[in-house]
């Protein structure tokens, strides 16, 4: 089994890569969507996550409000943490479960945002860094997601910087260009990793 990181900034099209490996036969385990399993209602996280931040971060339906939480913790390092602290444990843990479920020779990817912060490098056999220029980034985060712009660079200086991610990598994907090539890139990326394993 060849075990992947997988990460980038903030609207640099990681899921989009995850996604493209996915196509290509790749098992992938996406820490996002395990995060918001791992706090949906009647969870232990969720339980955790609103005995710390207080019934404010929750949606009518008593759902986690992402944006509501997201404005708490992304704004203040301290509460940042705090929430870290519930769902990280919660999501390693899944995450574990759904690598051991692979089989032997599979190539699994997993799909981290926070991996370079979070110092989870030495966990992968290697590190796929999707990388786009910052304006780019941008530009994506608010025509594409509807974000504020400032909401949008509050995000994305929370997040470790380009360099830093850069210097984890050992393949970056340029993803400044176009879907297609992108794709282009991505295929030549799963003939390296078909190599490796």
């Amino acid at each position: 089994m060849l075990s992947v990181g997988l990460t980038g900034g903030i609207g640099s099209g990681k899921s989009e890569v995850a996604r493209l490996l996915g196509e290509h036969g790749a098992v992938i385990i996406d820490a996002d969507r395990i995060a918001r399993e791992v706090v949906e209602p009647g969870t232990e996280g969720h339980a955790a996550v609103v005995a710390e931040f207080g019934e404010e971060v929750l949606a009518p339906d008593g759902t986690l409000d992402r944006s509501r939480l997201g404005a708490i913790v992304f704004g203040d390092s301290e509460r940042r943490e705090a929430l870290n602290a519930i769902v990280h444990p919660l999501v390693g843990a899944r995450s574990a479960e759904l690598r051991q479920a692979a089989d032997e020779d599979a190539i699994v990817v997993h799909d981290v945002p926070l991996l370079v912060e979070n110092g989870l490098a030495p966990l992968y056999d290697l590190v796929i860094v999707v990388d786009a220029p910052t304006e780019t980034r941008l530009d994506r985060l608010v025509r594409l997601r509807g974000m504020a712009e400032a909401d949008a660079r509050s995000r994305m200086a929370a997040q470790a910087t380009r360099e830093r991610r850069l210097a984890a990598a050992d393949i970056v994907v340029d993803n400044g260009g176009s879907l297609e090539e992108l794709r282009e890139r991505v295929a030549e990326v799963w003939r390296r990793l078909r190599d490796r394993a």
